[in-house]
């Protein structure tokens, strides 16, 4: 077995897997179920800080992300497609696929999309019927700052469709305060389950400007509004993954009793990238720099492979290259949800230091002996 130290799928608690082997009852007849479902969907939204619901879907997290522009989006709307990043970027494709015609707000992918620039951009171009925004750019390690872009979007009637898949719960959160329409999570990063599940908070504008459509969704599963009165009528749109939602339940009550899971994340985060720089390695990012994932740029001489078949072969750790314009020119740590322990960091690390000594790489310090200094002293081994 390998040691998942991935920017998602993560490492999964034993809970999690104990709940998943549970006897399954029938999901569209058994009404505790049905309970069990809504529960843990008001526990998600509880963790959020959003009195509007939560809906989980039988899909991995993109399945979220598409089920959200195809419940907003109608023929011909105009949609901004904030893009500073491979999956902000990719939101077009969404906009498109649904009659939907994508706007690019394109700016610099190496640091977060600068708030006092992009309302002067809205001063002169606004007629948007939703703007699409991504909280962790899982490729680049981006954090885009949901709390001012939203409420900015909103305060020129634009809806907001957030992918925070590989944020969520590993970064604040406040889906009210920051006005954030639909909000999109899966199950695989920081929460820590097996993918296969995505989850979306559905803001009461949202349902409103889905149901004063005047075209039918173009989709049946990627589709949000055949949840309506799921739980008046105790009746499910189609047959859900019972295991996989028993896991989830698992990893939400996880999370809701971890009450340093934010700082947790931030001194790892902050320690990581430390680590890196001292060693004479360079972060991909100037700035904006996510605390779930770090990216670091392949140093000369040596291949994104070389470093990665080497940490899997000699050490049984799985790392990331990748994709897109970044294909081939990083490395990617994923220090989110059972990942964000310093334990197995220090074991990435001292593993990584063996691993560039191998292939020739000087370092100008340890990048394990860095990491762990750079932690405040509770958090040392």
């Amino acid at each position: 077995m390998y040691k998942i130290m991935t920017p998602g799928p993560t490492q999964v608690a034993e809970t999690v897997r104990t709940a998943r082997s549970l006897p399954c009852t029938n999901p569209d007849l058994d009404e505790t179920f049905v309970e069990f479902y809504r529960e843990t969907c008001k526990t998600i939204s509880r963790l959020l800080h959003t009195k509007y619901e939560t809906l989980i879907l039988g899909g991995e997290g993109i399945l979220g992300l598409e089920a959200a522009c195809a419940s907003l989006t109608e023929p011909g709307d105009k949609v901004l497609v904030l893009d500073n990043g491979i999956y902000g970027k990719g939101f077009a494709d969404f906009v498109s696929l649904y009659g939907g015609i994508p706007e690019l707000y394109t700016v610099d992918n190496r640091n977060p999309i600068n708030v006092t620039l992009l309302e002067e951009f809205l001063k002169k171009s606004h007629d948007y019927k939703y703007a699409t925004l991504v909280h962790g750019d899982t490729p680049s390690g981006m954090r885009n700052d949901i709390a001012s872009i939203c409420p900015l979007l909103k305060r020129y009637g634009i809806l907001t469709v957030v992918d925070s898949v590989s944020a969520m719960f590993g970064e604040e959160i406040l889906v009210d305060d920051m006005q954030i329409d639909l909000l999109c999570g899966g199950s695989q990063k920081v929460v820590s389950a097996p993918p296969g599940l995505t989850f979306v908070t559905v803001s009461a504008d949202a349902k409103k400007s889905i149901n004063e459509r005047k075209t039918p969704i173009a989709s049946f599963y990627a589709n949000l509004k055949v949840f309506e009165h799921y739980y008046e009528e105790k009746w499910f749109p189609y047959t859900m993954p019972i295991s996989d939602i028993y896991g989830l339940r698992a990893a939400i009550d996880n999370i809701e009793a971890d009450k340093d899971i934010l700082e947790r994340h931030a001194v790892i985060a902050a320690a990581t990238r430390r680590a890196i720089t001292e060693a004479g390695l360079c972060l991909y990012l100037e700035s904006g720099f996510s605390n779930t994932v770090t990216v670091f740029e392949v140093p000369d001489g040596v291949t994104d492979k070389d470093i990665l078949k080497a940490m899997k072969e000699h050490h049984g750790i799985l790392l990331a290259g990748s994709f897109g314009y970044l294909a081939g020119k990083v490395i990617r740590i994923g220090h989110m949800g059972e990942n964000a322990n310093v334990s197995d960091m220090a074991e990435v690390f001292g593993a990584l230091d063996k691993v560039f000594a191998e292939l020739g790489v000087s370092l100008k310090t340890s990048l394990k002996e860095t990491f762990i200094s750079s932690l405040p002293e509770s958090y040392r081994l």
